[in-house]
């Protein structure tokens, strides 16, 4: 049988043998990329991102599955005086046919890499997250009864809940913030049975998130020219660039790849002043220099990635040089400013992370840096938090355990080893 795909380094060229990788078996500072054996983007006849699984890391679909929508911003693009104007929601809103009742584009990552484990072993994923891939590695938990390791700062408990109850999901809340939770999520990986998700490394994870060009592509005929979103690790991003790159492969959907425009949060922005310097690898002290007290100010927590995969080979650096790509610094103000716009106009009520990409396409439209007449995408990476609590019961997940950095993690650790055991 010819395989589906295989993966490559990005920086060394060379295959890696191991499709369950997700480092460089020769040591290169690199995220490996999937090469799928078709070229040409094939549509199925499922619904979601399954519609895509031509260009995703898996053989079989996870049924039923959710997806991003593309429709065209009428409202949005006459206040900002742009006439093609294109929005990607990943969220929840049947007036938009938007069903992802997780409520964020990270289901967009769940779904395959769940299913991928399971084609790859069953072993359970852990999860690192500052609150919205944990809700939605949950949600997928709770709706297909797979079995997922979620860890999450104390802080971002409340943003946890699935609308199934959740009955699979051993959920640590660290008391520290997310630099903290990826640290104990390393130690709970090593527990037999288990796996590191793998963050910005899984191919599964971006492949999947690079469904949303896909599929504006498709709805739009073509790729935009300019791509908007907020980036916390910039992983979304680097997923955009992936398959754009995919695309002009294809051949029917454009020769030039979309330019990137993205955001961060202020005071929180390590991503804004790395690439304002063109430098390849961020600095601590210069770029995110008082890191807790900022980390505390920001409206979107899920925005302020201590360690994003910036200057790694086939990262965000990459990506930004790739496409002339832009950052932007975002005011909680504007932020606030943006998400009002888009409830007014769109009549979507966003996640605070989206709420700042759109405050980012205001400041380009105000500063000319896109044209009235552009083809311009804006990616609403969630929402419809209000419309789900209407529509669905919630169900808050319970904390297995608790972690205080710097202390031992043995009583976690075999505490985790009980609860896998009863998975087998």
């Amino acid at each position: 049988m010819i395989p589906k795909y295989r993966l490559r380094c990005v920086q060394g060229g060379e295959v890696i043998p191991d499709i369950s990788a997700q480092t460089c078996q020769n040591g290169h500072d690199s995220l490996l990329r999937t090469e799928y054996c078709r070229h040409r983007l094939h549509l199925t006849s499922y619904t979601g991102i399954f519609r895509y699984l031509c260009w995703l890391p898996v053989t079989r679909p996870l049924l039923p599955s959710g997806g991003s929508v593309t429709f065209a911003a009428t409202g949005l693009a006459r206040e900002l005086g742009l006439s093609r104007l294109s929005i990607s929601f990943s969220g929840y809103s049947p007036e938009h046919h938007a069903t992802l009742a997780t409520g964020s584009f990270k289901e967009l990552e769940a779904l395959p890499t769940m299913q991928r484990l399971s084609e790859l072993g069953g072993r359970i994923p852990v999860i690192a997250s500052a609150g919205n891939t944990g809700r939605a590695f949950a949600g997928i938990s709770a709706q297909y009864k797979k079995p997922v390791i979620v860890v999450v700062p104390e802080e971002a408990i409340p943003r946890l809940w699935t609308t199934t109850p959740a009955h699979d999901v051993f959920l640590v809340a660290v008391k520290g913030d997310y630099t903290d939770a990826i640290t104990v999520s390393n130690a709970l990986a090593a527990v037999p049975g288990c796996v590191p998700e793998g963050g910005a490394k899984n191919v599964a994870r971006r492949d999947g998130m690079g469904t949303v060009m896909l599929e504006a592509a498709v709805t739009l005929g073509r790729m935009p020219d300019h791509y908007f979103q907020a980036v916390g690790s910039g992983t979304g991003a680097i997923a955009a660039w992936e398959a754009a790159l995919r695309l002009i492969g294809d051949g029917r959907y454009g020769t030039v790849l979309p330019r990137l425009h993205l955001a961060q949060n202020m005071p929180f922005t390590p991503l804004v002043s790395a690439w304002q310097q063109r430098r390849r690898t961020i600095d601590p002290e210069l770029d995110m220099p008082d890191a807790s007290n900022a980390v505390q100010a920001v409206m979107s927590p899920v925005l302020t990635n201590r360690t994003p995969p910036y200057g790694i080979a086939g990262g965000l650096y990459d990506a930004l040089c790739a496409t002339d790509g832009c950052m932007y610094a975002v005011s909680n103000n504007e932020g606030k400013a943006a998400a009002k716009l888009l409830r007014d106009n769109e009549g979507i009520d966003p996640d605070p992370a989206a709420a700042v990409a759109t405050a980012a396409l205001v400041q380009a439209a105000e500063t000319g840096a896109i044209g009235r007449d552009d083809l311009v995408l804006l990616n609403i990476t969630g929402g419809g938090y209000d419309r789900i609590q209407e529509d669905y019961p919630l169900y808050p997940l319970k904390t297995s355990a608790t972690s205080t950095p710097g202390e031992p993690c043995d009583g976690l650790v075999a505490d985790l080893r009980k609860w896998v055991a009863h998975y087998g």
